[in-house]
């Protein structure tokens, strides 16, 4: 017998039904006729914005990560892959940000079937916890999106899951290829009563990884449980992932240049589980009248293990331990170490000194050379909202009216420890023990630090927004919006409570109004031509609430420090968009500007890789963007270009000690450089192109090509775009260079339900990067360690450093083949 979801359930969908901002609108019966039909428009629990990928076309591409497959083949989409996980990109779309990365500033919303999953803490988005087999469709918003709420300065991401409806069967799926790359997955569904249907999908990622101790794992789950009865649809879905991967980032640029493969410093390791639950609802009340809802809450815990550089100890002697070193060696029962003569020439990796501070408690954080980091993160979210859209004709003319309610509260706890080690030939850091053993602040050292932090977060936010589309004439329509945003963050120290310089504790209010604004017109049958203008904004997350005090800067990912108030970040855009369409051939051509008021960057304090977020004046980001896509008979082919002019607006003054042009008083120290209005922001390409082809040569047979040119980029520490290296006390370009990448792919099916696949990612094995920063470098070329690498000038007790350009390096050529059986 059929099955019903109990009237209490129904009742709370209707009234906690969720938000979004511009009309998502089915047409009144009998009311409008075809030329009059408000066009959908996308919001989080409506209509998807226009599909930039499909299950199909994840399929075919057999994509590691829906970050993967944004940058194959969507316009405007770059990547830095600074962690070196190919679970783990920074992707931008016209200079925005979607980064798993703790710190980053985060530009662009991602919701998966109606959740915002941008991460309370620091709205980071994890790409390893969605697995690319549940998707059904993944749409991108451009420009500023006030309805998708926070962090919608560039645009968003909207992804939609498969069901049992739309997907029936079953699906067995298994590959493998270089770097030790094995996958599987299994989805199984369809109808489980005239009203119930169900979908489930299981995967799993593991990989060794291209460079030195790279290896990664991700195990992910997905279900759905739907239920239907006329234009009724409820559906209760759940995610689970746990992965555990190694992201290894950047490497000096003449290491890289002696071996691809070699690693910076280890370990580098993040381990992510997840779980998210979310019901879903819409009921058509009546004719024009349809609410839509949703409830959810989620969990996640984060641990990291990082071994970096000990910065401070670059400008020290870290080698022949003193006499009152060797004594506590003595004393704690250790032996070996030398008792003269050791430095730079003869130890290319030295230990001795680190191990006795540590046991003195006297100066560890100026003779050791390694630290090893360690993160915890534990965040819950509960949330849910409304959305009410009434289609109800004004006269002649077919209008939409859409109101939006939703609210979400988090709570996080953020907790890292550093503690003091030694770089080991392998590039592992290894920790030492004793009462200095750990950044306390405690060390008589007078550069002590201490690194510890125990914060606990509580995030509230508030939005409501009203939409409006009417249509002027059978071709113009017009669409107003507008949403409130009112988000309250409160930090609380668990260190150091009370506030001021060196407390965590805040409790800042953040509130505003976004407006939108955009017009349709079809100036005739496949000609369309639309002009919006929208406001975005975003308030400063909790890390960076915890870390923009110049008085007390901090080491991130690994450290936070007090919090003066940081300022909203307003984007304001405005897009000029034609679309043209005849015989199978689409054709589309944008003007972007985007003019960010109060971004918020990090900014580098001192050699020792500390600083703080601090708002800059103004950025903007101006392009335009050309698409095409054309199909004849068995061949479909696509292709786009977009110029991408992204610089400051303000001068700016910010720390640049790997910069050559900085205003240090001699070569190698530290100094800071002026960003003037025109220059460019860092990691952003100027040139984008991309191209894809895909042959249907028989029934059996599938061929696929697609490129991606990219040109090269400035790096960070290079944001006035004026260094200039000596070959000396600076090396490198300061900036990435451009690279093309191809990749290939072939489906057979050799019988019904069978096909056999066949990938090939890098064809040519181009020798790419894809981002470059500037920073200290702690090796000299043979990849041995070397602090003070100048005997002088001696200025102020410090010596010259020297600095070069880091690496994010492309992986080489790979190959993956592999089975998928659908029955």
């Amino acid at each position: 017998m059929p099955v019903s979801p109990p009237q209490p359930l129904l009742a709370g969908l209707a009234a906690i039904l969720v938000l979004g901002v511009a009309p998502a609108v089915r047409a009144a019966d009998n009311e409008a006729d075809e030329a009059e039909t408000i066009v959908v428009i996308a919001t989080p629990l409506g209509e998807p914005p226009q599909t930039a990928a499909s299950a199909d076309a994840l399929a075919a591409s057999r994509a590691a990560s829906l970050a993967e497959q944004l940058v194959r083949t969507t316009p405007g989409v770059t990547v830095a892959e600074l962690q070196g996980n190919p679970l783990q990109p920074d992707i931008s779309f016209r200079g925005f940000t979607a980064s798993p990365l703790l710190g980053t500033p985060q530009g662009l919303s991602v919701y998966l079937d109606g959740v915002r999953i941008n991460q309370p803490f620091g709205e980071v988005v994890s790409w390893d916890l969605l697995p690319p087999g549940a998707v059904a469709t993944l749409g991108l918003a451009s420009g500023a999106s006030p309805q998708f709420g926070r962090n919608a300065l560039g645009g968003a991401l909207v992804i939609q899951t498969r069901d049992g409806r739309s997907d029936p069967g079953v699906q067995l799926q298994a590959g493998g290829g270089s770097f030790g790359r094995a996958t599987a997955s299994a989805t199984v569904g369809g109808a489980i009563g005239p009203e119930l249907d169900g979908f489930v999908l299981v995967d799993h990622f593991r990989e060794d990884g291209w460079r030195i101790a790279s290896p990664s794992r991700a195990t992910r789950g997905f279900a759905k449980l739907g239920w239907s009865r006329g234009d009724d649809r409820i559906e209760l879905s759940g995610l689970h992932a746990d992965t555990d991967l190694t992201g290894n980032g950047l490497q000096e640029q003449r290491l890289l240049a002696a071996d691809r493969t070699s690693i910076y410093t280890a370990p580098d390791t993040t381990r992510n589980r997840a779980s998210l639950i979310a019901l879903k609802g819409e009921h058509p009340a009546s004719a024009g009248l349809t609410l839509r809802g949703n409830l959810f809450w989620r969990r996640l815990e984060t641990t990291s293990r990082n071994g970096d550089v000990n910065e401070e100890a670059l400008g020290e002697n870290p080698y022949q331990p003193s006499a009152a070193e060797r004594a506590a060696l003595t004393a704690a029962g250790l032996a070996g170490f030398p008792l003269a003569g050791e430095s730079q020439a003869n130890t290319p990796f030295p230990r001795w000194r680190c191990i006795a501070n540590a046991l003195l408690n006297d100066e560890p954080n100026e003779k050791c050379t390694g630290l090893l980091n360690r993160s915890a993160t534990v965040q819950h979210e509960l949330g849910g909202g409304a959305e009410i859209v009434l289609d109800a004709p004004l006269g002649e003319r077919a209008h939409s009216l859409t109101i939006g309610l939703s609210y979400v509260r988090s709570t996080a706890r953020f907790a890292q420890s550093t503690q003091f080690g030694v770089i080991q030939p392998d590039r592992t850091v290894l920790p030492v023990d004793g009462p200095g053993a750990f950044a306390d602040g405690t060390q008589t050292s007078e550069n002590a630090f201490d690194a510890r932090v125990d914060l606990h977060a509580v995030t509230g936010s508030l939005g409501a927004y009203l939409a409006d589309s009417l249509a002027l004439t059978p071709q113009l329509r017009l669409e107003l919006a507008g949403r409130y945003d009112r988000t309250r963050v409160r930090n609380r120290d668990a260190i150091t409570p009370g506030g001021g310089t060196g407390s965590l504790d805040s409790n800042p209010v953040f509130a505003r109004f976004n407006p939108a604004a955009t017009l349709h017109w079809e100036a005739r049958p496949g000609l369309s031509l639309i002009a919006s203008w929208s406001q975005a904004s975003r308030a400063p997350s909790a890390i960076e609430l915890g870390c923009s005090d110049p008085a007390s800067p901090c080491r991130l990912p690994n450290a936070l420090a007090g919090d003066p108030p940081l300022r909203q970040v307003i984007a304001r855009t405005a897009e000029l968009r034609i679309g043209w369409t005849a015989g199978g051939v689409n054709l589309t051509a944008a003007l972007f500007r985007t003019d960010s008021h109060d971004d918020i960057q990090f900014v580098t304090d001192q050699p020792s890789g500390y600083g703080y977020f601090r708002n800059v004046g103004l950025t903007r980001r101006q392009g335009f963007s050309l698409e095409a896509q054309a199909t004849h008979g068995a061949l479909t082919l696509q292709g786009s270009y977009t110029l991408l002019d992204a610089t400051y607006r303000s001068a700016e003054q910010v720390d640049g000690s790997a910069n050559s042009s900085n205003d240090a008083p001699a070569p190698g120290f530290a100094g800071a450089i002026m960003i003037r209005p025109g220059d460019h922001l860092p990691l952003v390409p100027r040139h984008t192109a991309k191209a894809a082809l895909a042959w249907q040569a028989a029934s059996w047979l599938r061929l696929d090509l697609d490129l991606l040119a990219v040109s090269g980029a400035f790096a960070r520490g290079n944001e006035n775009n004026r260094h200039a290296p000596d070959g000396i006390y600076y090396l490198g370009a300061g900036r990435s260079a451009g690279y093309a990448v191809v990749n290939a792919g072939l489906e057979l099916r050799p019988v019904a339900g069978l096909t056999l696949y066949a990938t090939v990612r890098n064809l040519f094995d181009a020798r790419y990067a894809t981002a470059a920063q500037l920073g200290a470098t702690a090796f000299d070329a043979e990849g041995r360690f070397v602090a003070r690498p100048f005997a002088g000038p001696v200025i102020d007790g410090e010596r010259p450093r020297q600095s070069s350009t880091f690496l994010a390096p492309g992986a080489p050529r790979g190959i993956e083949a592999g089975l998928r059986w659908r029955f």
